[in-house]
């Protein structure tokens, strides 16, 4: 059966009536928290896939290599890129999503496929949520939000309402995003960070406020490094 890409969360637990076995790529950490949320569910998991491994199980499920095509599937990779690469490489015939019971979740709230809403999160009415997204562990997405695709919310991380947060960035572990506020494609915000102005595409910001450490472009030159010392030295000092 085809369910639609972005549903509501009464929709994401009819689709879960009609599930039968489920697939899990990926048998690192954040496999684990995804396996315990569909065993919370009661859903049923029929193999993990890990390309790497030499072992033959993981957490009681058979452990496969690669194979050509897969019919529900969940992408359990944490690196934002690394999860992108593998949708655009794969087939599959659909992506669903895994909410932990714990999760609050507005029911006029919209969740795309392959997203991950884990333990104690919050999703406010209103926000919209892309797709292969992670909500991480106690995360407060607050109403009309917008996250696009590929983005990662860590760990008691808040955006506060209508935040913006454009595609593959990842919000970090307990950074707070003032109201409104619009987050490019590609960005890094900080643990702990506190974003009070917008934020362009592709750059990593920390600090209290944030401030712009570098542009991830700029990776291996030399003078990002000197940038960074330097803005460095601004936010710890």
């Amino acid at each position: 059966m085809k369910f639609p890409c972005c549903i509501t969360i009464e929709e994401i637990d009819m689709q879960h009536k009609e599930i039968n076995k489920i697939g899990i790529y990926g048998a690192g950490g954040h496999a684990k928290v995804i396996i315990d949320i569909l065993e919370a569910n009661e859903l049923a998991i029929d193999y993990v896939v890990d390309d790497k491994s030499q072992q033959s199980e993981f957490m009681g499920y058979p452990l496969v290599r690669d194979i050509k095509n897969y019919d529900l599937m969940i992408i359990a990779i944490g690196s934002n890129a690394i999860r992108e690469r593998i949708v655009s490489r794969i087939k599959v015939n659909q992506y669903i999503c895994a909410i932990h019971p714990s999760a609050i979740i507005s029911p006029k709230a919209i969740i795309g496929d392959g997203t991950v809403v884990m333990q104690g999160s919050i999703i406010q009415t209103g926000s919209r949520i892309g797709r292969h997204c992670i909500i991480n562990t106690g995360a407060s997405v607050d109403h009309d939000c917008e996250i696009e695709d590929f983005v990662h919310i860590a760990p008691h991380a808040t955006l506060a309402g209508g935040v913006t947060v454009g595609k593959s960035s990842w919000i970090g572990i307990g950074a707070c995003i003032k109201q409104g506020i619009k987050i490019g494609k590609n960005v890094i915000i900080g643990a702990g960070a506190v974003v009070i102005n917008d934020v362009p595409d592709g750059v990593v910001m920390a600090g209290v406020p944030a401030k712009l450490i570098r542009r991830r472009d700029e990776e291996n030159s030399l003078s990002w490094k000197c940038f960074l010392f330097s803005n460095l030295t601004n936010i710890l000092f």
